[in-house]
């Protein structure tokens, strides 16, 4: 009975006759000397035309440990994705066929993955003790990359694409199945998803030598990572992706009993929103005072913003998109209405019973009042709207899971 796989390491090639021989027997011989756990090496070929199927084949004749994938569409990413769908093993990584990156990184790099520490590793270049040795062309945009990453996407890595990385089995099926790029933006769109699943990221400073020889053509590769910003991008602010439902099956439990996951961001959400409507509030009482009472003015605003704040939060804060149960929320957003209109009125009608009335101070009494309305808005609607599985978002999820 052969003994189950702990770590298989994917080697994505596209016509590296020249390399690959030198790399799969370079690789094999550190891993039976170093790794004191069963390996495999896969070799994803994504359709090369010179020798290097067979030589791949020549390599898995010749050892037990090394397999092939034969992928027929280009793109680093399907490559990855069809080696690790079809992996077994517990951990699974990939890296490059150059080997650029010193393999005394490849331990510290599973280790936290076998132990469940964390859940996904990456080599760095960008991180205090990594040493790298390469051009200023390419030091400059990799740097300008991951700076347009932590602008673009607030990703928190040091270093997304760097080509050594590992990633826990039952993560990679987890996460796999919402990563859409197929190329080399593959690599940067798991590790967003992952980061904003509340995944650990374990980050490992490697020692990098470029490669002369590379065949990546910067220029089009930097337009397809551009192109992959934007699309993940949109799909963060749409909120298409299903996060929630990551964070509900992979993320890890929250430090503090009792706080759910996911509350920091809907917190976030909602104060950013309650500031907004409470400016619009006061900006509309403001122009309705002019000509109303003060009750009619409050009123009138209250009523608005009450309503565009429901249908904000409904949508941006708790992720509640389609039609479903729009009316009930609505009505649910009324009653919160009628909740902060008997706050805000009666902190009106218990300052003119001390104070003569003066429109400066009704606006700045009004506004503490709506803030305290704001904070019953968030306890009420979090109970309504943000439980798991009680939201349209969560059916639409469930839906996206399976429909991919």
């Amino acid at each position: 009975m052969c003994a189950a796989v702990v770590l298989d390491v994917a080697i994505p090639v596209y016509n590296e006759e020249r390399d690959l021989e030198p790399c799969i027997r370079r690789l094999h011989a550190y891993l039976s000397a170093n790794l004191p756990y069963t390996f495999r090496i896969t070799i994803a070929d994504n359709g090369s035309t010179d020798a290097t199927p067979g030589i791949a084949k020549e390599l898995v004749a010749e050892f037990p440990e090394v397999s092939m994938v034969r992928i027929e569409a280009a793109g680093k990413g399907l490559a990855l994705r069809t080696a690790w769908s079809g992996s077994d093993a517990a951990v699974l990584a990939y890296m490059d066929v150059d080997l650029s990156t010193d393999l005394a990184a490849l331990l510290p790099l599973i280790a936290p993955l076998i132990t469940g520490h964390s859940d996904i590793a990456i080599g760095t270049r960008l991180a205090r003790g990594s040493r790298v040795v390469r051009g200023p062309k390419r030091e400059a945009i990799s740097r300008a990359y991951n700076l347009l990453l932590r602008g673009t996407l607030a990703m928190r890595i040091s270093d997304a694409q760097c080509g050594f990385k590992a990633i826990r089995h039952d993560i990679a099926r987890g996460l796999l199945p919402y990563v859409q790029d197929t190329g080399w933006f593959f690599d940067t769109e798991l590790l967003i998803l992952a980061q904003r699943a509340n995944l650990r990221i374990h980050e490992v400073p490697v020692d990098w030598i470029d490669d002369d020889d590379s065949r990546v053509d910067v220029v089009s590769a930097a337009l397809a990572d551009v192109r992959g910003i934007w699309r993940l991008g949109r799909a963060l602010v749409t909120r298409r992706l299903p996060l929630a439902l990551l964070r509900h099956d992979l993320g890890r439990s929250p430090l503090l009993p009792g706080v759910p996951a996911g509350l920091g961001g809907q917190l976030v959400r909602f104060i950013g929103i309650g500031i907004a409507s409470t400016v619009f509030f006061a900006v509309l009482y403001a122009l309705l005072r002019i000509e109303f009472a003060a009750q009619t003015a409050n009123f009138t605003a209250l009523l608005v913003s009450a309503i565009a704040n429901t249908l904000v939060n409904r949508r941006v804060t708790f992720g509640v998109r389609g039609p479903g149960k729009l009316l009930r929320h609505l009505a649910q957003g009324l009653l919160l209405f009628g909740l902060g209109l008997a706050l805000t009125s009666g902190s009106l009608v218990l300052l003119h019973a001390v104070h003569p009335p003066a429109a400066p101070l009704e606006l700045a009494v009004l506004v503490v009042s709506s803030f305290a309305a704001t904070a019953l808005r968030f306890l009420l609607l979090r109970f309504w709207l943000g439980r798991p599985g009680r939201t349209a978002a969560g059916s639409k999820e469930r839906a996206y899971e399976l429909h991919n």
